[in-house]
């Protein structure tokens, strides 16, 4: 009887011992694992184009690269392309939801959100050159607009950086060679606002088709014409269907895209990971903005290969249409003075 309760505690000793061995490696792993977890983080970064040779994909692959090189690893960045959303509505619901941490969206989608005031960005011939719009997203425009973003939306949307989607142009089923040549024209672009008034006083009629609908549109004759940059609607086939492969180079959007987190969850990232975030953003907009500029060239060469027909256009008429809706469309959002200086600084 002796022997046996002697057995039992020790026993019980082993198993104390063993338990509090246990319990103290356990607790300094998940010590140094909590350590970890603070220091790692995983952003999820997305745009809505599923051609993975997107100037989109290209920026957004740099911002990838340098978050995670310069965090040693500590930052993980997941890039989707189209795979978590192909509309850009969308992708603000799930950056706003926290289901997506850096995402890229048009003027007109973050007007869905209330701030009116980015629509100064999407009125027709506001740039006349690439210089012209570097100038102005680089400068004291810019920096102003990044901030009405950020006040406007209570921290939702912070902006990391100014992209762009090339320089848009018309392409149908004829060529224009002057605005009348636009009369009666159905024209796939946006149907409200700044931009709808434009086409509309150009004599087109601006209608609604889905981006991923546009080829079998033109192709089966929904609609006469569309308009967009050469990487776009190139990669997309338009120049081949019947309404696409007359090319007018009307150059009425220089575009501009807004590179966009969660200002609220920014906030809760360690200084060194803002600035490592930071960092990769501006690098994001170099690659960018070089891969967008040589594509555009690369495209064109290739939509003319495949038989596209390009001409140029008087661009004056448009611009003398364009001005007073500019001017009237800044007083309603309030944005009279960025206006001034967008043109000023060309």
């Amino acid at each position: 009887m002796r022997k046996v309760l002697l057995l039992a505690v020790a026993i019980l000793v082993l198993g104390i011992l063993a338990a509090c061995g246990g319990s103290d490696e356990g607790s300094g792993d998940s010590g140094s694992e909590g350590e970890g977890s603070s220091d790692s983080i995983k952003i999820v970064a997305a745009h809505n184009q599923t051609n993975e040779e997107n100037p989109y994909q290209d920026g957004l692959l740099k911002f990838k690269e340098v978050a995670e090189s310069e965090s040693d690893g500590n930052i993980e960045v997941e890039v989707h392309a189209g795979t978590i959303g192909t509309s850009e509505s969308e992708l603000v619901e799930k950056l706003k939801t926290g289901a997506a941490d850096v995402v890229l969206v048009s003027p007109g989608f973050m007007t869905s959100t209330g701030i009116d005031e980015v629509n100064l960005f999407a009125f027709p011939y506001l740039f006349d050159s690439y210089d012209h719009w570097e100038s102005v997203v680089q400068g004291e425009v810019g920096d102003e607009m990044g901030q009405i973003i950020n006040e406007e939306s209570n921290n939702d949307f912070k902006l990391l950086g100014y992209w762009t989607a090339g320089v848009r142009h018309y392409y149908g089923k004829e060529p224009i060679n002057s605005m009348d040549d636009l009369e009666g024209k159905t024209l796939r672009t946006q149907t409200s606002g700044v931009i709808s008034d434009f086409w509309e006083q150009t004599g087109a009629v601006p209608t609604s088709v889905a981006w991923g609908e546009l080829y079998q549109a033109l192709q089966q004759d929904t609609v006469d014409s569309a308009e967009n940059a050469y990487p776009y609607f190139v990669q997309q086939d338009h120049h081949n269907t019947d309404n696409g492969q007359y090319i007018t180079e009307t150059g009425h959007d220089y575009t501009t895209r807004f590179l966009l987190t969660n200002g609220n969850k920014f906030d809760e990232y360690t200084e060194e990971q803002q600035e490592i975030i930071n960092q990769a953003a501006e690098a994001s907009v170099e690659a960018e903005w070089e891969s967008l500029y040589s594509q555009e060239d690369e495209y064109k060469e290739i939509a003319q290969e495949d038989g596209a027909e390009i001409n140029q256009i008087d661009r004056q008429p448009f611009i003398d249409l364009a001005k007073p809706l500019q001017d009237e469309y800044a007083e309603e959002y309030g944005v009279t003075d960025l206006l001034e200086k967008v043109r000023e600084a060309k």
